[in-house]
């Protein structure tokens, strides 16, 4: 620019532009266009690049790299392959580099461009993300279910072990919730939890527990373009911000409803925020999209996956491969059962009879031991082999009972141990802890000893035992004394 502004000023001052041209030892066309523009106007082809050898080859190289739409992304040409093969099955003559350019420059060309969006207030968009997390000193992978308000960058997170359909309802429903308010409309991707089916016009067969959802908030569902996430970019930069700065170091609460608690405190925190191009915080224009979302309903939708099952001759029910034990009194029955994201619940006609904390296993057992007590105490041989009971942590008390019991009435004994188990399906295990722990303190080993102790833990009075209706105890009888006893110590028989 220095020179450029030397010529221009001495050809301005009357030196013609051969002279210039010779005292600054350049070309007379170079002096004539530093005066014909005020910057250097850099340099411009005329024409496009010419490829001889090359050019005859183009329509392959094309048809290789549409062909790689289909294909998984690492196993696609790349241009020392695409050059081996030209040269090798085509007898391709020029070098390595034009057939870099040529890809380099046609990827430029067929590169997505995109349309700057502008977000009214009162919508959402919603999808789930994976992250390492140490629950209860167990290292799982957690599913979080992230909500956000694209006018506002407000947000809802909320983690869980998986992320079937019922995690996707609860999600909506802790986040509408949290918000106070339901948005018009929430943009997602093509989950199968939300959609069985895209139908050939493009649009979605909904999944039954979703569609029943729908009904009940009343707002729209919108969809992006299969494998196109940024469709729905604002919640996708969600779930890299959540786990880059909610869960980095690893997080680790003792229970996944601690772990929610701390991601909820995380959101409150972040409605604070003013973030690059904004004046104001999230929080502040967090208010025009909650005056243009709706009420929430009036009662919350049961987010649960319906089914129905038939009791197995082990007292089991199989739900999602994996069974759960109800009593035995109801076996070989019809029942319903109800799956939602922390547990399975299963009923008998208009009665619940079992609840069961949710596995996400598959092929396994979950048992309540109280179950199959009615049935060991019937079959009381099994009580030492009975699955239900192999990993029940009793109190060492229970034990001590047991032994007791057995030691002085053998079989009969183990029979009522299971009895004393039994009082579980009426009372707590603490109180009934409480009360074997008098039992063995008073000698009072029984039945029916335990469960009066039980009953006045309960009720909050004290015990009277009546020890004779023990029938391992030794019976007494005292008589009363009559004079003719002493009068028979002074016969001569006695003497």
């Amino acid at each position: 620019m220095d020179l450029y502004r030397k010529v221009r000023l001495a050809c301005a001052e009357g030196m013609s532009q051969r002279e210039a041209a010779r005292h600054f030892n350049l070309s007379r066309d170079s002096v004539a266009k530093m005066m014909a523009f005020s910057t250097p106007p850099g340099y411009r082809r005329t024409a496009p690049v010419k490829r001889p050898k090359l050019d005859g080859y183009t329509e392959i190289i094309d048809n290789w790299l549409e062909g790689d739409r289909e294909v998984h992304r690492k196993q696609r040409h790349r241009a020392k392959r695409v050059f081996e093969r030209l040269r090798d099955e085509h007898g391709f003559t020029g070098g390595y580099t034009i057939v870099k350019d040529y890809i380099r420059e046609r990827e430029r060309r067929v590169r997505e461009m995109f349309v700057p969006l502008a977000h009214p207030p009162g919508h959402a968009q919603a999808d789930f993300g994976e992250a390492v997390v140490i629950i209860d000193g167990v290292e799982q992978k957690a599913h979080f279910f992230c909500m956000d308000l694209p006018h506002s960058d407000a947000c809802f997170v909320r983690a869980y072990p998986a992320a079937p359909a019922e995690a996707w309802v609860d999600g909506h429903i802790h986040a509408f919730a949290f918000f106070g308010r339901v948005p018009v409309s929430v943009l997602y991707d093509n989950d199968r939890c939300l959609v069985a089916k895209i139908l050939p016009d493009g649009t979605r067969q909904r999944a039954t527990l979703f569609s029943g959802f729908l009904s009940h908030d009343l707002f729209r569902d919108r969809y992006g373009r299969p494998g196109k996430v940024n469709d729905k970019g604002n919640v996708e930069g969600l779930v890299g911000y959540s786990r880059r700065n909610f869960m980095v170091p690893i997080p680790r609460f003792a229970s996944w409803e601690a772990f929610n608690a701390y991601l909820e405190e995380q959101c409150l925190k972040r409605q604070a925020d003013v973030l690059r191009g904004q004046s104001e915080t999230i929080g502040d224009r967090l208010t025009r999209d909650l005056a243009a979302m709706t009420k929430l309903p009036a009662a919350p939708f049961d987010a649960c996956d319906q089914a129905t099952g038939r009791v197995s001759s082990r007292a089991l029910v199989r739900y999602k491969t994996n069974d759960y034990s109800v009593p035995v009194v109801y076996g070989h029955r019809d029942v319903w059962i109800r799956g939602y994201v922390d547990n399975v619940v299963i009923g008998c006609a208009g009665e619940v009879i079992a609840r069961h904390p949710r596995c996400y296993d598959r092929e396994d057992m979950v048992f309540d031991p109280v179950h199959y007590l009615p049935l060991i105490e019937r079959k009381i041989n099994a009580l030492d082999q009975a699955a239900p009971l192999a990993e029940w942590d009793l109190p060492p008390e229970f034990v001590t009972l047991r032994r007791l019991m057995e030691a002085r009435m053998l079989k009969a004994g183990r029979r009522e141990y299971v009895q004393v188990l039994r009082l579980l399906e009426t009372f707590d295990i603490d109180d009934l802890h409480v009360a074997i722990r008098q039992a063995l303190r008073l000698g009072a080993v029984g039945f029916d000893a335990v469960k009066h102790l039980v009953l006045c833990q309960v009720e909050k009075r004290p015990p009277k035992l009546d020890l004779d209706v023990y029938p391992y105890l030794p019976r007494t009888e005292i008589g009363t004394t009559s004079t003719a006893s002493y009068m028979s110590l002074l016969s001569e028989d006695a003497a």
